[in-house]
């Protein structure tokens, strides 16, 4: 964990924005965020694969592939698509929570449990870095991840009308 520059920082290590961030960057789940489109194209699609495992069966009993191909498949894809917006979701809310707390000029934080938050407002020096930070880092995450949710309404649409006109 990164230590603030600032030694009188009241907020505990855990819950410092920048270690925050830190933690994230790094976490198995999220870290995957900032490779390249290629690789989050491929994490995506797998993800993707891996849903077909329930989607696929659910919707082969409502519509039998071999009477039914294209509906099968659009009904198997978007259901498959269900895992991809959720895990889509939890990668969003997480990079715009600490996003947002290392914009805020103030850092709500625990002293030692639920009942005793404190608010710490942040030093110019330490509001800058975590500024730059949240914008040249997370920002753009946050866009690409703005993308892929923006290509999957495209394909829904598609979709539909390829529906509607079967």
């Amino acid at each position: 964990m990164i230590k603030s520059s600032v030694s009188n920082c009241p907020v505990p290590t855990e819950q410092q924005p920048l270690n925050e961030y830190e933690e994230l960057k790094t976490s198995w789940l999220f870290r995957d965020c900032a490779l390249n489109w290629r690789e989050h194209i491929k994490k995506m699609l797998w993800i993707w694969s891996l849903s077909w495992v329930l989607a696929g069966p659910v919707a082969a009993a409502s519509f039998p592939p071999h009477k039914h191909l294209a509906q099968f498949i659009l009904c198997g894809a978007l259901g498959a698509s269900i895992g991809v917006i959720l895990l889509l979701v939890r990668l969003y809310l997480g990079w715009y929570y600490v996003s947002d707390r290392l914009t805020s000029p103030t850092v709500f934080y625990e002293e030692s449990g639920w009942y005793d938050g404190q608010t710490w407002i942040k030093p110019e020096e330490v509001l800058n870095r975590d500024r730059l930070i949240a914008t040249y880092e997370i920002k753009p995450i946050l866009r690409r991840l703005q993308l892929t949710f923006a290509s999957l309404a495209g394909m829904f649409v598609a979709g539909s009308i390829v529906w509607h006109l079967l």
